[in-house]
């Protein structure tokens, strides 16, 4: 009986299909993904698709820096987030307003990376033709606030308290939406509000040549964070980016759409204190 032996190119191939499956790293047969996850809150006014546009430039440094495919994940309720942080979901957040980055830090074992720059502060502002000129004489008068869970009123409350004034034996108007503040100035309903410096409602107030009574201390703004998974030199590869997006004219144009003039690492500290300064 005759023995057919098999083709030698068949040989070939079987044995280097072999050996590639035995040698081949799993990183190289599945690319790996990251996720960047972006929230710009409830009043973000974007939505995934405007999300994912903006966002693009950024994810793009990050792939090339990392060698990694990076996706934008548009997050726009704040439970959501934090669940996907606990849930070591995404790789990478960037957010706004800043204590859900923290709660990351502090909960959830996420790593810092680098916060936007200028720092984020609460505005006080009053009507040009408000008598008052100072925080001592606010007491008694009727304020306006952001809802009173939001991050901005927390914010006020802690710096009015700093200041020596209790918003919760003041006369306050809660309001969902930051616009509605200085309709609420403007028409008398209240004699002063509290804003975010980086709010649409505030530069609008500005722009009006209205007044600012005082200006809080300021607190890291849009931080970015990353997940305890990745390593001291992914973290520096990404901090390296977000550092030098101001050094080309497409990064400058990024960083303008964002609102912002830079990224910095010498956030961190603060941003770890933020969450107790708060009161939360």
């Amino acid at each position: 009986m005759t023995t057919r032996l098999p083709h030698p190119h068949l040989l070939i191939l079987a044995a280097l299909a072999s050996l590639g499956a035995q040698a081949l790293p799993a990183a190289a047969q599945s690319p790996r993904v990251l996720s960047l996850a972006v929230s710009e809150g409830t009043s973000g006014g974007i939505d995934a698709a405007t999300a994912r546009r903006k966002y693009a430039p950024l994810a793009q440094r990050l792939e090339q820096a990392l060698g990694d495919s990076v996706e934008v994940v548009f997050v726009r309720e704040f439970a959501a987030l934090e669940q996907g942080m606990k849930d070591g979901r995404y790789d990478f957040v960037v957010a706004r307003p800043s204590d859900y980055p923290a709660r990351g830090l502090r909960d959830h074992h996420y790593q810092y990376v680098a916060n936007a720059e200028p720092d984020g502060q609460c505005m006080l502002a009053v009507r040009a033709d408000s008598p008052v000129q100072s925080l001592e004489q606010l007491r008694g008068k009727t304020f306006v606030m952001p809802e009173e869970v939001a991050y901005m009123a927390r914010f006020c409350r802690a710096e009015l308290r700093d200041k020596g004034i209790d918003l919760a034996q003041e006369s306050v108007f809660y309001v969902r939406e930051q616009g509605a503040i200085p309709f609420g100035l403007e028409n008398g309903i209240a004699d002063v509000g509290g804003m975010a410096s980086y709010s649409g409602a505030f530069r609008q107030w500005r722009d009006k040549d209205q007044r600012v009574l005082h200006q809080s201390v300021g607190q890291p703004y849009m931080p970015v964070v990353a997940a305890p998974t990745l390593s001291a030199a992914q973290l520096a590869k990404a901090r390296k980016v977000l550092l030098e997006l101001p050094q080309d004219p497409a990064g400058r144009e990024f960083l303008r759409n964002l609102g912002i003039s830079g990224f910095t690492d010498k956030g961190e500290e603060r941003l770890r204190k933020l969450l107790e300064w708060l009161g939360v």
